[in-house]
């Protein structure tokens, strides 16, 4: 079940903030916002994903902005999502009345809008009530000074580059000044009001009419469900598979095809903690795994332009980690003078994963394109020519070490990295053997694969273990290592004794966490949890697998659907960025793997 539509909260804020689990995610193809259960938007990027924020109260509660709707006085939410809909529902409920709060970052009929409008329309259910109206530009660590002046008949506001206006209803008494926005309204039974921002950046702006701005919540709604009207997954949990892939969609970029890996930057992965990152990015790893799980939905549209898109930045970089949403490669980091969420910083805004060497880029690149061609696809010339110069480069590299999946700062001989160079030459030489790659070099593959896997069994197995080791000699285990099964790597008997072994030594409650002494640095990593689920159910294990994915779905339904990177799984409190899409794409592929087995 996601989420628990029939338990109001309380939503409290400490330290400024929200709990991560009492966030939702809007989205209109081209940027994200995260609004919180009191009726606060603590997130928005304008008009991009990764522009600077123009609400970043999740960051920095004081001077970060945010735009708040809520009711005057106590009172208690109910947060969803509308059915197979990436539309926000709030319902409130206080000792006079309800109310419900239906939130979109708008679309139109034809696809993503081109501007930026953010609706927000009160209705009246029962009684009455004082809803007031806080909207606060942020300064963005006081590098901007967001002003509003006087165009024609519109108060118009400017952060930096960003230009825009605050529309809403007659019923609205509002004030403004520089920093914002004040305002209330009173909602009876059977009210509508609307309050909407219309932005864009450097570009002439439009003002649209209210009536069709309230029009365009319900258009919103209508594409979203359309959308996943054509969603393919016949399996027991289809709400849940949707929810994810309605996750996976917020992170699609449409206007090059990227997908992030995830709508924010800098939430802790442990409160006080200092790993935090700027996910706003397109990781080759995770785009690629996206691929693969919009192909498992049927979402072919989606598939093809982010394979597209990863194929042509890999003409044009060669093997990087990470690339900006437009191609490029990613800046470096720099840190913001902000306290951080909970008062946990750094705040980051750029990746060091760009200048990491990671040779997983190569198998998650080859398993994408072997399932792209498994789906009844075909390679052009151009990008065979790209993959074929991919696998010789592999087959070249793939004694260095490196970073890992993990990005680590010290470089090693990584299990998981050795294993998915064999992946990605063992998917080169059956696509080589179906005719879609050149077959000039195909032997060479096919020897490099097998020297591959012989130092892997001569390396990388600990007897002690009984399992495949975070890297020789380490005497640590690695949860990533659970995708050799997904992989098809050698040996079901050792794959049995590490999933043995991760569950063992790395698992906390429900879900696990990534290597060895993670615990004390982290939460336990979601993904994991999913793709060691997945494993046991490939190998035959149906009920163990099964029994662990739906422990962690019923673990994650505290929220509405939209999940982290991390769990604090004694607590059950959200940790990382958000929606994250490693945990969402992982939820699918363990869905689908479920789905795909036998009846009970």
């Amino acid at each position: 079940m996601i989420g628990d539509e029939e338990r109001p909260v309380r939503p409290e804020r400490k330290d400024g903030v929200l709990p991560l689990e009492h966030y939702n995610a809007l989205g209109d193809g081209r940027s994200v916002v995260v609004t919180g259960a009191d009726g606060s938007i603590d997130w928005w990027c304008v008009p991009n994903l990764d522009s600077p924020p123009l609400f970043s109260r999740l960051l920095d509660p004081e001077a970060g902005g945010h735009f708040s709707l809520a009711p005057r006085g106590p009172f208690e939410a109910v947060q969803r999502y509308l059915p197979d809909s990436n539309v926000s529902e709030t319902v409130f409920t206080t000792p006079q009345g309800r109310a419900r709060l239906v939130e979109s970052l708008n679309s139109g009929t034809a696809g993503r809008l081109p501007w930026a409008e953010l609706a927000r329309r009160i209705e009246g259910l029962e009684g009455e009530i004082d809803f007031e109206l806080h909207v606060l530009f942020g300064r963005r660590a006081d590098t901007v000074s967001p002003y509003q002046s006087c165009v024609g008949k519109h108060s118009v506001f400017h952060a930096d580059r960003v230009l825009g206006v605050f529309l809403h209803s007659s019923g609205f008494d509002v004030s403004r000044s520089d920093e914002g926005v004040r305002g209330r309204v009173t909602v009876r039974a059977g009210d509508r009001q609307l309050a909407a921002i219309v932005a864009g950046e450097d570009e002439p702006l439009v003002v649209p009419d209210l009536q069709h701005i309230d029009e365009r919540i319900d258009t919103s709604d209508a594409e979203w469900r359309r959308w996943t009207q054509g969603v393919r997954y016949d399996g027991l949990y289809r709400k849940e598979f949707l929810r994810s892939a309605l996750a996976l969609k917020l992170l699609v970029y449409s206007p090059t095809g990227a997908i992030a890996a995830a709508a924010t930057t800098s939430l802790p992965e442990r409160i006080g903690g200092d790993k935090n990152y700027d996910y706003r990015y397109a990781w080759v790893r995770d785009a690629g795994y996206t691929v693969k799980a919009f192909l498992a939905a049927g979402a072919h549209g989606e598939a093809k332009a982010a394979f597209t898109w990863l194929l042509k930045r890999l003409q044009r970089h060669g093997p990087l980690v990470c690339f900006t949403l437009e191609g490029d490669v990613v800046p470096s980091v720099t840190e913001m003078d902000v306290p951080g969420y909970r008062h946990s910083p750094p705040v980051r805004t750029g990746n060091a994963a760009t200048d990491q060497r990671q040779q997983g880029v190569y198998g998650d690149i080859f398993e994408t394109a072997s399932r792209f061609v498994e789906c009844g696809n075909i390679l052009d010339s151009s990008s065979a020519i790209v993959l074929s110069r991919l696998a010789d480069q592999c087959a070249d590299n793939w004694r260095q070490k490196d970073s890992g999946i993990w990005e680590l700062p010290e470089p090693r001989h990584y299990t998981n990295s050795k294993i998915s160079c064999w992946q990605a030459l063992a998917r080169a030489v059956e696509l080589a053997d179906g005719g879609q790659l050149p077959t000039t070099c195909r032997d060479r593959w096919c020897r490099e694969r097998d020297r591959i896997a012989d130092w892997i069994q001569a390396h990388c197995w600990s007897d002690a273990l009984q399992a495949y080791e975070f890297y020789p000699g380490s005497g640590r285990l690695d949860a990533s290592l659970a995708l050799a099964v997904r992989f098809r790597f050698d040996g079901r008997a050792r794959l049995e004794s590490t999933l043995d072994a991760l569950e063992r030594e790395l698992s906390c409650g429900a879900f696990h966490y990534r290597y060895s002494g993670a615990d004390r640095e982290e939460g336990c990593f979601i993904a994991c949890t999913f793709w060691i689920a997945e494993a046991r159910m490939l190998l035959g294990q149906r009920e163990h697998g099964t029994r662990m994915l739906l422990a962690a779905q019923d673990r994650l339904a505290r929220g509405t659907g939209v999940f982290t990177e991390m769990i604090d799984a004694r607590s059950g409190s959200f940790l990382g960025n958000l929606p994250q899409g490693l945990s969402h794409l992982a939820h699918i592929m363990a869905l689908d793997v479920l789905s795909q087995q036998p009846a009970c």
